[in-house]
């Protein structure tokens, strides 16, 4: 624990303050690699957690793309964002959280108010102006999070901006991408059904309650997958889209955590 304290104070406190005020800039100036000095901080945050993380597949870059991930904890974020260039939508509260808020702002974070049904339109128009400008986006889709043994139903309100995206860029199609997030091992054991709770952030659990068990739970191992895009057009169901991404995604999980056979991950 002293260790994670000095790097904190001596590593992760230094980047932020004296490279914040760059990426602000960079973003007000609109220079190309704005989420270069995001997934640094992400990867910095990553080691302080004790996070090791193992890539299978990768993000597609032939076309505007959102991303569809379950969700299991907040450690999801610098995890993904670590990995590549991507912009999350989370909802509002992040905002108010010390030092993730502020970086999540500066990596372009999509925030939407759960709470205010009318602030999804804002958000699906947020979302498919980004699209539409070839940021990939990843949206956490279960709309909450769960324990990592399973994937909750897929919500398909925001999964339209694929869509709007489309007349937005006038391209032929945008793409659906499944995304799968497991934690598999701590300290190099298989994670157990009881360990879940160390990792997950469930109920009534508030932030600092999962720091504290995630600092204290040791050396965590994460998979994440990349699995196989599905075309969007102007005439795509959007339930029927969402429903097989989750259903990839459900594939996934199970075959990680049950150390099975995986499904076919995408390589470009």
């Amino acid at each position: 624990m002293i260790l994670r304290v000095l790097f904190f104070f001596l590593v992760l406190l230094p980047y932020t303050v004296l490279l914040m005020p760059v990426q602000v800039a960079i973003l007000l100036i609109r220079l190309p690699g704005w989420n270069v000095l995001p997934r640094g901080f992400f990867w910095l945050v990553c080691r302080i957690l004790s996070i090791r993380v193992t890539v299978i597949g990768k993000p597609c870059d032939k076309a505007p793309t959102l991303l569809l991930s379950n969700h299991i904890s907040w450690m999801d974020i610098p995890v993904l964002g670590s990995i590549a260039p991507m912009s999350f939508v989370s909802k509002s509260d992040v905002k108010r959280w010390p030092l993730v808020g502020p970086m999540a702002a500066l990596q372009k974070t999509i925030f939407v108010d759960r709470k205010r049904r009318t602030d999804s339109g804002r958000t699906s128009d947020a979302m498919a102006a980004r699209l539409a400008k070839g940021d990939a986006v990843l949206l956490f889709a279960e709309g909450t999070s769960g324990m990592g043994t399973h994937v909750l139903p897929f919500r398909s309100a925001l999964v339209g901006a694929a869509q709007a995206a489309i007349a937005a860029s006038n391209s032929g199609g945008t793409v659906i991408q499944p995304v799968t997030i497991a934690y598999t091992h701590i300290h190099g054991l298989p994670v157990g059904r009881t360990d879940r709770s160390l990792i997950a952030w469930v109920g009534d659990m508030g932030p600092m309650d999962n720091l504290r068990h995630i600092l204290a739970s040791g050396t965590k191992s994460v998979t994440v997958m990349f699995g196989a895009p599905i075309m969007v057009r102007h005439d795509t169901d959007r339930k029927v889209v969402t429903r097989l991404a989750e259903m990839k995604v459900r594939a996934m999980l199970v075959a990680l955590n049950r150390r099975r056979e995986l499904p076919a991950a995408h390589t470009g």
